[in-house]
C-alpha cells in the first residue's frame, strides 16, 4: 500500500488536472497501521541502509497539491502519522486515534516528531506518545489536530469533498503550495519572514493566477474565480485499507478575459 500511495502522489504532482487530493479510508477503518503479522523486518532493513521508511508522509508533504485527510474510522500508528502533513484534517466523531508506538516497543515515525508538536503542542504530544493509548477524536488531547469533527464517517468524507471542490475551483495551486512551504521552511524571525513574503509577492503580482483571481473577484464577487468551464469528476483508487479520492478538473478552452 505504501508503494502504491507514493507512486500515485508522484502522479498527482505532474498531472495538471489534479487540483486537490482527498485521502480517506475504505469501509469502517481509516488505516490500522503496520501489518504486525508481517512484522518490522522489512522496515528495519531499509532503516539500516539509510533509506526513508516514511515515504507516504514525505510524498504528501512534497506534493504541490494540497491533501485533505478525512479520518472516517480507526487510525493508529502510521495510519495517523502519515496524515500529519495534510493541509486540512477532518475526522468523524466515531473515529479513534492512537500513537501507539511505546506499546509496540518502537518510537514515533513518519516525520511525526516534526509535524505533531507543531500541530498540537509538545505537552499533548508527550502525553499521547507516553501512554500510547487510543483516544476518540473528540478527546481534549487531540484539540487542534482536526479543523473540524463531523458526526459520522459519511459526513466527514462529504465535507472533505466539498472543501476539495471549493479549493479546486477557487484557488491557485502555486499560491497554496508556496504558503505551505513558507510555513515549514520560512524564517523563524519576523524580519526574515517579511523579506521572504515580499519577494514572493513581488514575483506573483501580475502573474496568470493573480490576474485571473482579481478579474474573477470583480466579475463574480468572490476571490479566485477563474473564468473557465470545467467538469468535475471523482476518481477513487483503492489501496489496501485506503482510498485516495482525487479531485480532477478537466478544463475546456479557456475564455479570454
Amino acid at each position: 500500500m505504501e508503494e502504491e500511495l507514493v507512486r500515485v502522489y508522484s502522479m498527482f504532482d505532474v498531472n495538471d488536472r489534479v487540483k486537490c487530493v482527498v485521502l480517506t479510508g475504505a469501509g469502517t477503518i481509516f488505516c490500522a497501521g503496520a501489518d504486525l503479522d508481517v512484522g518490522f523486518e522489512a522496515q528495519n532493513e531499509s532503516a539500516r541502509e539509510g533509506e526513508h521508511t516514511d515515504g507516504v508522509t514525505l510524498a504528501i508533504h512534497y506534493c504541490s497539491r494540497p491533501t485533505i485527510a478525512a479520518i472516517n474510522g480507526l487510525a493508529v500508528g502510521r495510519g495517523i502519522t502519515m496524515t500529519l502533513p495534510a493541509a486540512i484534517q477532518l475526522a468523524s466523531s466515531t473515529a479513534k486515534v492512537g500513537f501507539v508506538f511505546s506499546r509496540r516497543g518502537i518510537v514515533t515515525e513518519a516525520c511525526s516528531s516534526y509535524f505533531l508538536p507543531r500541530l498540537i503542542g509538545l505537552s499533548r504530544v508527550m502525553h499521547l506518545t507516553t501512554t500510547g493509548s487510543v483516544y476518540p477524536t473528540s478527546h481534549p488531547l487531540l484539540n487542534d489536530l482536526f479543523s473540524k469533527i463531523l458526526p459520522t464517517p459519511g459526513t466527514t468524507v462529504a465535507r472533505a469533498l466539498e472543501l476539495a471542490d471549493d479549493i479546486a475551483k477557487n484557488t491557485s495551486i502555486v499560491s497554496t503550495s508556496l504558503v505551505r512551504a513558507m510555513m515549514h521552511y520560512g524564517s523563524d524571525i519576523a524580519e526574515g519572514a517579511h523579506l521572504l513574503e515580499s519577494r514572493l509577492l513581488a514575483g506573483l503580482f501580475e502573474s496568470k493566477d493573480n490576474n485571473e483571481g482579481v478579474k474573477g473577484f470583480f466579475r463574480r464577487g468572490r476571490p479566485g474565480s477563474v473564468q473557465r468551464c470545467r467538469m468535475m469528476r471523482l476518481v477513487c483508487i483503492p489501496c489496501g485499507n485506503l482510498n485516495v479520492a482525487n479531485t480532477l478538473k478537466t478544463s475546456k478552452t479557456k475564455s479570454k478575459l
